[in-house]
């Protein structure tokens, strides 16, 4: 009772919300790269928030399903098939014993999620189910999956109410710029008045660079006013160092826990979804807001998703009027 790999994409690993309370000891906290689309994932089944998905990254991975479940696909566009037919993506998919699911490469976006209602049977290790191949801990044996894998399910649920209302408007990545709203600091006064310029008035483009630790951009040089060396100290997801050679590194899921380069700005959370969702070539600008806006911000996604489940926990309009039109007809033939 569960899933089969029968191809494992480029880059797919077990993943939930990371692993909380250890870098003081050096393990990274891991977890999803796109938290909204994790989150959305996980709103269409009534999972649990923190439920363990398969996180995939350019091209996805082939399944085979062992018992009926549902599923939920979110993240970039991959162009998913069941059995070779289309399969509608941010949408309760049921799926029988025997289906297969396969992806294509990514149409637009760079990583996608699968969540399952029957929850993925993967070890809690130091509180989380996540994969930290740098380490070798968590998930599927430590590592990414790949062919021949087998994971079972925890349990078996294979029915939700309101099942037809389970659909949500994609998510699209297909854009080739991207605004991406940063805090300023902790150490921008170790950069000059010209270097602050360059940083928030230039294009910057994604390199080949990019993985889940972190996407160094290429891009005019950030000047510091003497060095960008600092006495190593914590990051966090959406830092942005700045190296002696003037480029921004934007920290992501699995960085480092410290790091030796000031860090000119951070990320807003809001906005790590379109860092992370990009491709190389792919250009971004950075426009900076102060830590108040960026709450507001972090806060209209609270409600936004409390919305979405409002909207699939409510009968589906098309029953509501096929059942509007039977009555008609029942009155008209009394």
């Amino acid at each position: 009772m569960g899933i089969r790999i029968l191809k494992g994409g480029m880059y797919t690993t077990v993943q939930d919300l990371g692993r909380t309370g250890y870098q003081s000891q050096g393990f990274p906290v891991a977890g999803v790269m796109d938290v909204r689309s994790f989150k959305i994932a996980n709103l269409l089944l009534d999972n649990p928030e923190n439920e363990a998905v398969l996180e995939f990254t350019l091209i996805g991975p082939t399944l085979e399903f062992t018992s009926a479940t549902i599923v939920a696909i979110t993240g970039g566009d991959f162009q998913p098939e069941v059995n070779g037919e289309p399969a509608p993506m941010y949408t309760a998919l049921y799926m029988n014993k025997g289906d297969i699911l396969k992806f294509k490469s990514a149409r637009t976006g760079s990583r996608g999620y699968i969540a399952f209602s029957s929850y993925l049977d993967i070890p809690v290790v130091m509180g989380s189910r996540c994969t930290n191949t740098k380490s070798g801990i968590g998930g599927f044996k430590g590592r990414k999956l790949q062919a021949g894998d087998y994971i079972n399910f925890r349990i078996k649920r294979r029915y939700l109410p309101f099942f037809l209302s389970r659909k949500l408007e994609l998510d699209e990545f297909d854009q080739e710029e991207a605004e991406i709203r940063v805090i300023m600091g902790p150490q921008d006064d170790m950069f000059s008045r010209q270097g602050i310029e360059t940083f928030l008035n230039s294009e910057y483009t994604v390199t080949s660079d990019f993985d889940r630790m972190g996407c160094r951009l290429e891009g005019p040089f950030i000047a510091q006013k003497e060095t960008s060396d600092i006495i190593s100290d914590g990051t966090v997801f959406g830092s942005v160092q700045v190296p002696s050679h003037g480029k921004p590194i934007i920290l992501l899921a699995d960085r480092q826990t410290t790091g030796g380069y000031a860090k000119i700005a951070t990320v807003a959370s809001v906005d790590i979804p379109k860092v992370v969702q990009r491709k190389t070539d792919h250009k971004i600008r950075f426009r900076a807001i102060t830590v108040e806006e960026a709450q507001e911000l972090y806060l209209k996604e609270v409600q936004e998703l409390d919305g979405m489940r409002r909207i699939i926990h409510q009968p589906c309009k098309e029953v509501l009027e096929c059942r509007l039109v039977a009555k008609r007809l029942r009155k008209l033939f009394e």
